[in-house]
């Protein structure tokens, strides 16, 4: 078969497309589920008995999706080569009671989603998306991407402090988003949501909604060297994956290795759910496939054993206008290439013989690399590379590509570095 596709400026392009398609978790792995379907991939049912056959499959699971293609002539005990990445991004997400409000103004009561910079939701124009449960059992996504919601911040003349003194929010009393004039009512927002969406009153009986920034993702500076855009962390990692195994899925050139896209939900509050990193999803998923091929615990063990994962989350690109929070000698720099994330104290789960492993895909896809490593007077963030090494036993080194404003309702990255990373993740597919 041809060589697989490499990737160039077009793939930062499509990264753009791929960002305003999936305003949430269940949105991401529905787009990226479309995307595998057009490269062969089919959806296999966990409740179905799975087949050995070659080709793509994948499994849906809330806002989770794990994928993986099997070679010709794959034994039961072929590794795997695991990519993994998250789809939620911290943000605003509606309560079981959401119609609030006082003074004349009508609002939506949200709580608090993992550890958003909070002044970067305020005045900016905001949708409502997610997924509304019906009273059948079905779901059904919902996007509303216009400006829907906003919170306003006080005025200045308010509170002439806030200019020396910082900007100080209470997470209950000052991020509640306003939606209308006039007196609260109660199933207004449900309502609302039903009307938009077609469906009769009443039907919808459960929803996971968040609010999203209705703002397009965007090149940035002079020579537009730079993209600005929401959820980058960690969107960025999960579309670059996507298009990494589908085009070593369309090469297929003797593969050595079983490649597998694994996206979870909930990273940023922990994993601890069913479809996080730290659930048995991965695991199960792995498993079914070296059973369904004929395997044994044996044939598990052997292909475990041999497995490697990528675990490709965004970090820390230096900041021009903080360089003292930096490590003094590690500074990853935008449009420099994917990082290596390293914490000798296992936040981040590389080690010297993982980084040997990236290090060749990156020099097999003519690729730079940087490493990066935290102040040592900072506390270290995490992911779920150490997560997914001791769950499963399996190999993983944390990379990622460097960015700005991690966290911010809108975050920015060189505009170079989406397509590096895929070029990057290719290669690792590919053995």
């Amino acid at each position: 078969m041809s060589a697989p596709t490499r990737f160039d400026r077009g793939h930062t392009d499509d990264l753009m497309s791929f960002l305003a398609a999936s305003p949430t978790p269940y949105h991401a792995v529905a787009t990226a589920a479309e995307r595998l379907e057009k490269a062969g991939f089919r959806q296999v049912a966990e409740t179905d008995a799975w087949e050995g056959t070659s080709g793509g499959k994948y499994v849906l699971r809330g806002g989770a999706i794990i994928a993986w293609y099997v070679p010709e002539g794959a034994e039961p005990h072929t590794p795997f080569r695991i990519i993994g990445a998250h789809t939620d991004s911290p943000n605003l997400r509606v309560k079981p009671l959401p119609d609030t409000g006082a003074y004349g103004w009508r609002q939506v009561a949200v709580e608090i989603y993992g550890g958003p910079l909070l002044n970067s939701w305020l005045d900016r124009d905001l949708g409502l998306a997610g997924r509304l449960s019906l009273r059948d059992g079905s779901t059904r996504l919902v996007n509303i991407d216009r400006a829907l919601l906003r919170v306003p911040q006080l005025a200045i003349h308010l509170d002439r402090s806030v200019s020396n003194d910082g900007l100080k929010l209470d997470k209950q009393r000052h991020l509640q988003p306003v939606w209308g004039l006039g007196d609260t009512r109660d199933g207004d927002l449900i309502t609302f949501l039903e009307e938009e969406s077609g469906l009769p009153a009443g039907e919808v009986t459960g929803w996971d909604l968040m609010t999203h920034s209705i703002e397009r993702p965007s090149y940035l500076g002079r020579d537009k060297e730079l993209l600005a855009g929401p959820r980058m962390d960690n969107l960025l990692s999960v579309h670059a994956a996507t298009a990494a195994l589908a085009a070593a899925a369309a090469a297929d050139s003797g593969l050595s290795y079983i490649p597998v896209l694994a996206a979870f939900d909930h990273e940023e509050n922990g994993s601890q759910s069913d479809t996080g990193a730290d659930g048995p999803l991965l695991g199960s998923v792995l498993e079914r496939s070296v059973f369904a091929r004929g395997g044994s615990y044996e044939d598990r063990a052997r292909a475990f054993a041999g497995t490697i994962c990528l675990s490709s989350d965004t970090g820390h690109a230096v900041h021009p206008n903080y360089a003292e929070r930096h490590d003094p000698t590690h500074h990853p720099r935008a449009n420099g290439g994917p990082i290596l994330k390293v914490n000798v104290n296992n936040r981040y789960a590389t080690d010297g013989s993982g980084r040997a492993v990236f290090a060749a895909a990156c020099d097999k896809a003519g690729v730079p690399v940087q490493s990066f490593v935290s102040n040592n007077s900072m506390p270290c963030g995490t992911t779920i590379g150490p997560i997914t090494a001791a769950r499963h036993g399996i190999k993983t080194v944390d990379i990622g590509v460097a960015i700005l404003s991690m966290h911010s309702a809108r975050e920015l990255c060189g505009s170079d570095d989406p397509f590096l990373l895929a070029n990057a993740l290719l290669a690792f597919l590919e053995g």
